[in-house]
């Protein structure tokens, strides 16, 4: 990691190595074009070594609220919902293993910290958290899809 540049996915795996053989439990680092946030995920969930990663990067030349998705075209949220973004780039999915239930559906109910989703990066699987209390409205990915950090994943009311 060289001066305020974004982390390389393999930044991101060097410091959760790191912090596997630690005692800490979270790591919040955050700069003016940046913020990576790691901490161990609850024994129940389920994801993967334990451990959960989110990124996302703020370029500053770029308006607050927009994001740039790489190819794909940015959805307008409707008013009164709220989006659940990709935290990170990788492969999307709906449900914690092949074969079984969806983490959500249209019409579920979800709290803030309800995992309605995991995305794939590099071999690690990344919980993608509602980040609301709501209802899902509308899932705008399909499972398996591939997504770019800040994608719309699914819109909330």
């Amino acid at each position: 990691m060289k001066g305020d540049l974004p982390l390389s996915p393999e930044d991101v795996n060097e410091i959760v190595t790191i912090l596997k053989g630690s005692q800490y439990d979270r790591l919040d680092i955050r700069t003016d074009r940046y913020r990576l946030r790691v901490s161990r995920a609850d024994a129940g969930e389920g994801q993967g070594e334990g451990w959960s990663q989110a990124w996302s990067l703020e370029d500053e030349a770029s308006p607050a609220g927009a994001t740039a998705q790489s190819g794909q075209e940015e959805i307008p949220v409707p008013e009164g919902m709220h989006a659940i973004r990709a935290p990170l780039p990788g492969v999307f999915y709906r449900s914690p293993a092949p074969g079984t239930a969806y983490f959500v559906e249209v019409g579920s109910s979800v709290e803030a910290e309800s995992n309605v989703g995991i995305i794939e990066t590099m071999k690690l699987f990344n919980p993608v958290p509602a980040a609301c209390a709501g209802e899902i409205a509308e899932i705008l990915v399909e499972n398996g899809a591939m997504v770019d950090a800040g994608a719309i994943l699914m819109l909330v009311k």
